[in-house]
């Protein structure tokens, strides 16, 4: 049901999955601030969705997404899954998908509030279920298992449990009084067809409740069941390396794995997999912090994608060349060299390498997928 003009998900738990993707996508339609002509595939981009395997599903999967992103960043992992017997399944977080400022005043309560409830139908319709997310997200599916015996497992991807910059913490406490870090721009877009570009403080400051949490937790808890962790060397907004620190820490399953793009962290457990992340022959300088999410044959994200992410931390003139289509190589944010253009790097190589080591590490293994060559 959608009601007035609030953001936020109903509070009356969804009777069934189709109930709550039809709710979730008439609130898409009714609140979002579109950015082309084609509203249907807007609202399809960032409605929940649902992908199912050929047979009957004896194990499932929720995927949650992260900050100022939508269920579009699993449009190539949910079918790679559902390839490996899952049924999967992606929420979209109250106060995304529509416009930046619908996060002013959501709280990380009820995201948390909307992993359980789908959580438990995944439960009623699927045998075994497992938990996957992508940053904020992953925080969010770790403190749900944590709490809740019967998840299997998790695959996560760029957690978001320790940042980089460490100063998160401020922004609940100045949320109250400054709306924005960064002030909108007309001259700059706020948000593209499946994702935010610009978030208000308060959207970091719930980013940090759930931070603090689940560090809070895994510090109280040693999680024991299967668990793939993917994760860039160069991320540029989170402490990779206390991520392989906790990894080999707090998640304690043998079978577990950490799929680590980069020169090797700084830490000897034989459950990391290395694999480089400067490949020139993709002009790819560096692995960003989405990057992991998309396989190099997305038609939007992809390496011949149409949505190019050219904010990326470098100067306003190679800003301006890479939105006029020049050349680019790939990155994460901030990274920059004086004779090279790059925009975000949106795709992932290894990608089907990176999904079938997530299936081994699931229980739907096959001996011959590990040499993990783009």
């Amino acid at each position: 049901m959608v009601t007035g003009c609030s953001a936020t998900a109903p509070t009356q738990p969804p009777a069934s999955f189709a109930a709550y993707q039809a709710d979730a996508a008439a609130l898409v339609a009714q609140r979002r601030a579109f950015q082309t002509h084609d509203r249907t595939a807007e609202i399809s981009f960032n409605a929940p969705q649902e992908w199912r395997p050929a047979g009957r599903p004896i194990r499932g999967i929720l995927l949650v997404h992260g900050l100022g992103d939508s269920p579009f960043s699993f449009t190539d992992i949910g079918p790679a899954l559902a390839r490996q017997g899952f049924l999967v399944r992606s929420v979209l977080l109250p106060g995304h998908g529509t416009r930046p400022a619908d996060l002013v005043d959501v709280s990380d309560a009820d995201w948390h509030r909307v992993v359980m409830e789908q959580t438990d139908l995944l439960k009623r319709d699927a045998g075994k279920v497992y938990l996957g997310g992508f940053s904020t997200g992953a925080n969010l599916v770790t403190a749900r298992a944590l709490a809740d015996d019967e998840i299997a497992g998790l695959l996560l991807f760029s957690p978001g449990f320790k940042s980089d910059g460490g100063l998160e913490w401020v922004a609940p406490l100045i949320a109250p009084f400054v709306t924005w870090l960064r002030e909108p721009d007309p001259a700059r877009p706020q948000q593209n067809l499946v994702r935010y570009l610009n978030v208000p403080t308060n959207g970091f400051g719930q980013f940090h409740h759930t931070s603090a949490d689940v560090r809070a937790a895994l510090s109280a808890k040693a999680y024991q069941k299967p668990t793939t962790i993917v994760i860039t060397r160069h991320d540029s907004v989170l402490d990779a390396q206390g991520i392989a620190d906790l990894f080999a820490e707090r998640f304690t399953h043998p079978d577990s794995r950490l799929i680590w793009y980069g020169d090797p962290p700084a830490i000897d457990d034989p459950r990391i997999v290395v694999r480089p992340d400067h490949l020139p022959d993709f002009r790819i300088s560096q692995f960003s912090h989405m990057s992991v999410l998309f396989s190099p044959d997305n038609p939007l994200y992809g390496r011949d994608g149409s949505l190019r992410l050219c904010e990326n931390g470098q100067n306003p003139d190679f800003y301006a060349r890479c939105r006029n289509g020049e050349e680019v190589w790939y990155s994460d944010w901030g990274f920059e060299m004086p004779d090279r253009i790059h925009a975000r790097l949106t795709f992932n190589p290894y990608f089907d390498w990176q999904m079938q080591m997530a299936g081994e590490v699931l229980g739907r293994s096959r001996p011959d997928v590990l040499t993990g060559q783009p």
